[in-house]
């Protein structure tokens, strides 16, 4: 990997690390160019997902340096990482159990935009017990044929490759028999149905594996070995959903389906005088104004609130301040992570507890969002006309996002995770608690007893 670019490393400051990327910037960013010329100037020189590896196209940086990065890049006015579960999950498993020549071979096309991924680990009958998976490879040659059904997979629809999780041994204990494959997902054999949710959105999708096939250099990890490799994944999974640190940064689906890569890159974003307007006009308005606001969400609410008179409500006031403080929290946890990993240590269970803070965080962004929008919160648009005619009959254009937010909010508990794997991951893995007794460890899988 000849073209990348001399990695940062972890002991130096993160105003050091944004003022190299900014000079980076300088000399790169184009906004005549393509989205997959961009792209791959961004990924080869390690400024896609700087959290990664020297040696898996990152540079080795903290996630809040890494964050701090792409929030520069959107300060700067340029298209970000190519956005979506490639860089969230993807990258990262096989950066930590793949081989240099499978990083060679799916991490690049991740960076660089090339390809889009999605996420084929849940099942209709093994929802939060994974390892309970029944979709199965036998092996045929040099390859391995699928079989089986996932559901709840985020972006099937658009992606080109899944993170597949398949039991290639029946006849292990259910944690020993998984492999982690990286799968096509423009093959015969792959059916993809979206799955249309109660907020109109249709994100999730159902997958019907019907003699798809992989490689055997398509294992991620070792064969048999993938529940390790799952880990990894979802350790991921957790820490990019937890509350406190998310990036800003312009979010452009990459991959073959989304039509993105032959486009100007610069149709994307504002350009640098309209930013800099933007900017300017933000600091004249908020010149008289006390630094350091709250995080988004809540200021957004609390906006809201101030609007329609419920601001005087004290249980709304307290609400909100339980929000802002949440935020906080989160974004402390997110500090206090990076000062101890730069020290060389770590905090047992952060991701699990940041996943938690989370599913708390949308739940009263549900509750206080309804509250604060009353009766009309009873309204909903779930496509755009509608969208358009509620905003005429309300005059509330921050209807539309209070009652999408409040329908979404069911989902975050329970994907990723739910809450009560969290807790169990918590008691088990970082308090030490003894485990539920149970044949899982021992019993050949095709020998546990199954749900009626």
């Amino acid at each position: 990997m000849t073209d990348l670019a001399e990695p940062s490393t972890t002991n130096r400051s993160t105003d050091s690390v944004v003022e190299e990327v900014r000079t980076w910037l300088e000399e790169n960013w184009d906004p005549e160019i393509t989205v997959a010329e961009w792209w791959e100037r961004l990924g080869s020189s390690g400024w896609s997902s700087p959290g990664l590896p020297a040696d898996a196209y990152g540079r080795g940086l903290p996630r809040a340096d890494a964050v701090a990065v792409q929030n520069e890049i959107a300060a700067f006015g340029a298209v970000g990482a190519p956005w979506g579960l490639g860089l969230l999950l993807a990258a990262p498993t096989i950066a930590a159990h793949g081989t240099p020549e499978q990083i060679e071979r799916y991490v690049r096309p991740i960076v660089t935009g090339q390809q889009s991924w999605c996420q084929l680990f849940s099942e209709p009958g093994a929802g939060s017990d994974l390892a309970g998976l029944t979709a199965k490879a036998v092996k045929d040659g040099e390859e391995w044929v699928v079989d089986g059904q996932k559901v709840w997979t985020s972006m099937g629809h658009s992606a080109d490759m899944g993170m597949l999780l398949a039991r290639t041994d029946p006849e292990a204990p259910k944690h020993q028999g998984i492999s982690w494959f990286a799968c096509d997902m423009h093959q015969p054999g792959v059916e993809i149905r979206p799955l249309r949710e109660m907020t109109g959105h249709a994100m999730f999708n159902e997958v019907f594996l019907d003699a798809a096939r992989v490689g055997d250099d398509a294992i991620i990890g070792g064969l048999h070995r993938g529940w390790a490799a799952a880990n990894t994944t979802l350790q991921n999974e957790r820490a990019g959903l937890g509350s406190g640190g998310g990036s800003q940064t312009t979010m452009v689906m990459p991959g073959t389906i989304s039509g993105n890569l032959d486009r100007r890159v610069g149709d994307f974003v504002k350009s640098r005088s309209d930013k800099a307007k933007a900017k300017a006009d933000k600091a004249k308005d908020d010149a008289p104004k006390k630094k350091g606001p709250p995080p988004s969400s809540a200021a957004m609410l609390i906006g809201y609130a101030q609007g329609n008179g419920t601001s005087t409500d004290p249980t709304i006031r307290q609400d909100l301040v339980r929000l802002h403080t949440l935020g906080e929290l989160g974004r402390l946890n997110a500090a206090r992570l990076k000062s101890v990993r730069e020290a060389g240590g770590d905090i047992a269970g952060m991701a699990n507890i940041s996943k938690l803070s989370m599913s708390n965080i949308v739940r009263l962004q549900r509750d206080l969002g309804l509250r604060i929008a009353g009766p009309q919160g009873m309204l909903h648009a779930y496509t755009d006309d509608q969208r358009k005619s509620l905003d005429a009959a309300t005059g509330n254009p921050f209807l539309a996002m209070i009652t999408n937010s409040a329908l979404w909010a069911q989902g975050p508990p329970i994907y990723g995770g739910t809450d009560q794997i969290q807790r169990n991951i918590i008691g088990e893995r970082v308090l030490g608690l003894p485990k539920e007794p149970g044949p899982d460890s021992s019993t050949p899988f095709n020998q546990l007893p199954r749900n009626a």
